[in-house]
């Protein structure tokens, strides 16, 4: 008899499962590796400034599969989020469409993030600007920004338990707190504050261009979701 339709895995589209699944075993073999030979993956796979001469192309894709090798925290919040909002969205989309959108969000935070620090560069002392140049980006979360923006504009009206609230929040009105709390952050650029909020802003601006212009092309073709 076969159970995996009752199984947690059963319960989970095929590409919000493989996400969960290869990004939690990257950040163990980032643990590992780091720990028992002192190697560090995101020193190769981690997105690199276009003008450090570590910078890969391939980089814009494997940093989103990515995490701080120190902080479970940082991987499992991510997953949590790609488990609790991408399910519903591959559902309503297909997975092809999930995928891509997935991949578009994370490498249009990624291009995002590196315009950010091309401009934070001119405007800084030379003797700063080697921090800036060989800065190292990781991490799922502007694809996950770009998961909340789309969940935020599919179910608007969805009601979300967020903690600490003791009450409901539509899906509409976290995005965009969350939205403006990052743009607070990113522009406050406070000191010991290394993340990359403008990424986040990022994921959100490129699924706002992918949604719209789904909507339209479906529209046209007779399609709605």
């Amino acid at each position: 008899m076969n159970n995996s339709r009752n199984s947690f895995a059963g319960i989970l589209p095929v590409v919000t499962k493989n996400i969960i699944i290869i990004n939690g075993i990257v950040w163990l073999a980032q643990f590992v590796l780091l720990q028992r030979t002192g190697i560090d993956l995101s020193n190769k796979f981690g997105l690199h400034f276009i003008g450090s001469e570590h910078f890969r192309i391939y980089q814009l894709v494997t940093y989103m599969f990515l995490h701080d090798p120190y902080s479970f925290s940082h991987v499992f919040f991510n997953m949590f989020a790609v488990f609790m909002f991408g399910r519903t969205l591959e559902q309503v989309w297909g997975s092809r469409r999930f995928i891509a959108y997935y991949l578009v969000t994370g490498i249009g935070a990624g291009l995002v993030q590196m315009l950010i620090i091309y401009f934070r560069i001119q405007a800084i002392l030379p003797q700063e600007m080697f921090s800036l140049v060989n800065s190292v980006t990781v991490g799922a979360s502007g694809a996950v920004f770009g998961i909340l923006l789309a969940f935020g504009m599919l179910f608007p009206n969805a009601q979300l338990f967020i903690i600490p609230f003791p009450f409901p929040i539509k899906a509409k009105w976290f995005v965009i707190g969350y939205g403006l709390l990052e743009l607070f952050f990113g522009v406050a650029n406070r000191s010991g504050d290394n993340v990359a909020h403008f990424a986040h802003l990022g994921g959100m601006l490129f699924g706002i261009f992918m949604i719209l212009y789904w909507r339209k092309t479906d529209k046209r073709h007779g399609r709605f979701y």
